[in-house]
């Protein structure tokens, strides 16, 4: 990637989501393969991974595929020859987690270092760059600081998360769905235990928090700081969402595509790196779409309070407060109107979402499709949208939105008509259209009549900002052979520009610099005899991976976290909080069992361990 350009990457669950992507203005779609995925949910085939390579490549867009699970020995063959196959189809790069990747023999394609690597400091992304990555994905954790201290001692492209599901663990680190539930997370089968409602206990058994969401964190949304980020070295910008649907990733991208825009508008020195211009029948808001509440997270603040402890759902935008109730109908204030069919939703006083399917709704009145009567609402009740059916019908109808200029110029030739492009890429190409010469009845009329059907393009992929014309005056082409002429022409084009397009190449040149530490343990993920070969060769000496599994190692930590339960219930010490409500260990108790967490102030990190005993 070019030091100056800044990439927009969205995610796609699926093949209408990665075109979706593309034509709202996307630099780059990250999506999942057939195998090895960490959403294993998000599976595609090869077939339709060619297809997204190549629609993304008519705008010199690119595709990465998401291989970033650790790997079995009996699966490690398999893997490489997914790599080899997805190089073949045209994919740009591949993100992955499992290093004994780079102890096999790759084809030429640039590996991406994925989150799941855990990678949150200056020494690790330098010894990820030195060991051959092409682009490293940071821990969502970071603040703006370690990212400058990152970018002060690397050159490799960094790549950071923007908006959308925050994981409370490290990510990579999560080994709270493995050990308990046997689906490892960095096996792509999280079972997401931070979801779910908890009761927090301290170590006297007083309740410090009943029946509550405490592991459960709002959305990234860190859009008012892209110039920001961009400063700090940040060269991609990732949305999270290869589980969200098409709507979810039209909205988003296309909200982040105008903010990176506005920056790049008012940064000369920045530049974009695809081709393409976006514009919108609907107005960007990421709210409207899957949304449990936005957080900036840790960039700007060491300490933050960022869970959403009444939910793990989405509630959507804040609509305003119930103004009246009668025995149909409730009134909300607020300057949005509800529409028939919307998804609304409320807090009951016991702390529940409940939610509201509008049958038909007067402005802000609404008559809910099951009653009033089951409906706990009180006057002042905060409500919410959901689901917006207005919007999502807007979405629904959004296609294309991204075109590229070209500049037509049109000339007699012996044979016909000659018809020459150039886009906005300096891409040129041309087509010819054999024909009958005619005299035109009276002179003149040539000029507006090829103007006016060159400059159509329908619904192709280019947008007509200059045709000249170079004809005789008094020539006569009929509209139709102008038309035939613009369609050869773009497909034409289009051929140019895939013949143009160049994709990324990276070759892997193995070396022997030093791991950061001299040690690995289960927390370096070693799961295969490659990956155990990769740490010999980079100087780690005792590297035997079956017992590195998290599962056998003794006082495994099933999370650890910058999150702090502490801070964001108030009761942390260094903050104003009580000592004594604050005391360790404090116990996380669900259906699945009792959880220590302890806390190490120094790290400013969380440990979340499985109870072994009586505490």
């Amino acid at each position: 990637m070019d030091p100056s350009s800044l990439e927009l990457l969205a995610p796609a669950k699926d093949l209408a989501c990665g075109l979706a992507a593309i034509n709202h203005g996307a630099d780059a779609v990250y999506i999942g393969g057939p195998l090895f995925g960490a959403r294993a949910a998000a599976g595609n085939s090869l077939a339709d991974i060619e297809r997204l390579a190549a629609y993304a490549h008519r705008f010199h867009a690119r595709v990465y595929v998401a291989l970033n699970t650790l790997l079995e020995d009996r699966e490690f063959d398999q893997a490489v020859a997914l790599c080899h196959r997805l190089h073949a189809l045209g994919a740009d790069g591949l993100i992955i987690q499992d290093v004994g990747l780079l102890e096999a023999d790759l084809p030429p394609i640039p590996l991406h270092a994925s989150t799941q690597m855990n990678n949150r400091t200056v020494e690790k992304v330098r010894f990820l760059e030195q060991a051959g990555f092409a682009q490293v994905v940071l821990a969502r954790e970071l603040s703006l600081a370690r990212i400058r201290e990152i970018r002060a001692a690397t050159t490799v492209p960094l790549e950071f998360f923007v908006h959308g599901a925050l994981c409370v663990c490290y990510s990579g680190q999560c080994y709270f769905s493995e050990i308990v539930a046997g689906r490892s997370a960095n096996r792509g089968q999280c079972a997401q235990f931070c979801r779910h409602r908890f009761d927090l206990f301290d170590r006297e058994g007083r309740v410090v928090a009943a029946n509550s969401y405490v592991l459960s964190l709002q959305d990234l949304d860190l859009s008012a700081h892209l110039a920001a980020l961009s400063d700090a070295g940040i060269r991609s910008f990732k949305i999270e969402g290869r589980l969200k649907d098409a709507n979810y990733v039209k909205n988003v991208t296309a909200a982040y595509r105008l903010a990176l825009d506005a920056l790049l508008h008012a940064r000369p020195d920045l530049a974009r790196s695809s081709s393409g211009q976006c514009a919108f029948a609907f107005v960007p808001d990421p709210e409207r779409s899957f949304h449990r509440g936005a957080t900036d997270y840790f960039l700007t603040r060491t300490r933050n309070r960022v869970a959403n402890l009444r939910t793990p759902k989405s509630t959507g935008k804040r609509m305003g407060r119930v103004l009246a109730l009668d025995a149909a109908s409730f009134t909300v204030s607020g300057k949005e109107a509800v529409h028939n069919d919307d998804g609304l939703c409320f807090f009951d006083p016991q702390g529940v979402l409940v939610g509201i399917k509008v049958n038909r709704a007067e402005g802000n009145v609404v008559f809910p499709r099951d009653g009033i009567g089951r409906l706990r609402l009180s006057v002042g009740t905060e409500i919410y949208r959901n689901r917006d059916s207005e919007f999502d019908k807007a979405l629904a109808r959004s296609t294309l939105c991204r075109t590229i200029a070209v500049r037509m110029r049109v000339e007699e030739t012996i044979e016909g008509l000659a018809l020459t492009l150039v886009d906005e890429d300096g891409i040129v190409s041309s087509a010819a259209l054999a024909m009958p010469k005619q005299q035109a009845r009276a002179a003149g009329a040539i000029e507006a009549v090829a103007r006016r059907q060159l400059s159509k393009s329908g619904e192709t992929l280019f947008s007509v900002i200059e045709v000249a014309v170079e004809l005789r005056p008094d020539l006569f082409v009929p509209a139709a052979s102008f038309n035939e002429l613009r369609r050869q022409g773009f497909a034409a084009h289009l051929r140019a520009r895939l013949q143009a397009y160049t994709p990324p190449v990276r070759h892997l040149l193995p070396n022997e610099v030093f791991w950061p530490t001299a040690e690995v343990d289960y927390r370096d993920n070693i799961t295969n005899r490659h990956a155990a070969a990769f740490y010999r060769r980079h100087g780690v000496r005792q590297v035997e991976h079956q017992t590195l599994r998290a599962a056998d190692a003794p006082d495994c930590a099933l999370m650890t976290t910058k999150y702090c339960l502490r801070f964001q219930l108030g009761i942390c010490p260094r903050s104003g909080g009580q000592e004594e409500a604050a005391a360790e260990p404090l116990i996380l108790a669900d259906k699945t069992g009792r959880y220590t967490v302890t806390f190490d102030c120094a790290a400013c990190e969380m440990i979340v361990r499985r109870q072994t005993g009586r505490q």
